[in-house]
């Protein structure tokens, strides 16, 4: 099982002691986890301190570190230079992707992020799903029709409820969304790295200031298993965010992912997307990757009702 590392808590200190991740306070070790076995590590606690050795070997690793603010979202990440032995290649095919080749991955993109929604609709008993699963077929190479923020309204209100508004400074479940998102950001970020693509060089996504434009189109079909997750804990969460919850939101890189007819963990899923997106570059092959139903399996949502009674 792969683990995220979440430093909460204030004036620890984070080093590195033969190839393992070693957490103190006042010189007292807390814990440690191998780095073969860590997914991100996340850190909020303010005064939190860690080793250039550390920062060093995430880095030559793989493993984002995630510096957040006091509203969960990521203020900076982390990452290798260089994460794939072909990465100049894939860069090259990357940046000389043609607009229409960018513009049918988009496409692509939200199609599969309308229909998880449609899903998590679904799961939640909602019989509205039915219409938003319709939107899916009006989406164009580019979605020049801004199909996906149409869907975003529809599927807002009667996923949270007509009050809710989605806003990444707003209270409410908009803190664990965030957290939650942080968490899929880090992850989708590795498997992009890991695939020796730019992250910050993206398909639709290009915002000057972002980084992570890649990683930001990538996760928009993978969104609604944060949303979903939120929603079955929204009583535990409408005040804040739980250490339960934390733990619930951070567990999503093991999620049970169905693709292909074989059921993976999400972070596993993650990279298989991410290296059939360097196909794509190359013109190996036409479509992205992508889970027929971006959702988590039925045995996992059953799991996630019993823990939440």
């Amino acid at each position: 099982m792969w683990r995220v590392v979440d430093l909460v808590e204030p004036n620890r200190h984070l080093a590195l002691e033969r190839r393992s991740l070693v957490v103190r306070s006042k010189g007292e070790e807390l814990g440690r986890v191998p780095l073969a076995d860590l997914q991100a590590v996340i850190v909020h606690g303010d005064g939190a301190t860690l080793s250039l050795n550390l920062a060093t070997a995430l880095a030559e690793s793989g493993i984002p570190l995630v510096l957040c603010g006091p509203d969960h979202m990521p203020r900076s990440m982390t990452l290798p230079v260089s994460g794939n032995y072909e990465s100049a290649a894939r860069q090259r095919d990357q940046a000389e992707a043609p607009l229409p080749m960018r513009k049918r991955i988009w496409r692509d993109l939200v199609k599969a992020k309308i229909a998880a929604q449609a899903t998590a609709l679904q799961r939640v008993g909602h019989r509205d799903h039915v219409g938003l699963a319709k939107l899916v077929a009006t989406v164009r190479a580019g979605d020049p029709d801004n199909v996906e923020a149409r869907a975003a309204r529809y599927y807002w209100q009667r996923l949270m409820g007509p009050d809710f508004r989605r806003d990444t400074d707003g209270g409410g479940l908009n803190g664990p969304l965030n957290y939650g998102y942080a968490i899929l950001r880090s992850a989708v970020a590795r498997a992009v790295v890991a695939a020796g693509l730019l992250p910050g060089l993206g398909v639709h996504h290009s915002n000057r200031l972002n980084p992570f434009q890649l990683v930001d189109d990538v996760m928009e079909p993978f969104r609604p298993l944060v949303d979903l997750r939120v929603h079955r804990r929204q009583g535990d969460l409408t005040a804040g965010l739980t250490t339960d919850g934390k733990m619930a939101l951070a567990d999503l890189v093991n999620a049970p992912i169905e693709m292909e007819e074989k059921v993976s963990p999400l972070n596993l899923v993650l990279i298989r997307v991410a290296q059939s997106l360097v196909q794509v570059f190359k013109g190996e092959r036409r479509d992205l990757l992508l889970p027929a139903v971006v959702a988590e399996t039925v045995q996992q949502q059953l799991d996630l009702d019993a823990s939440s009674i």
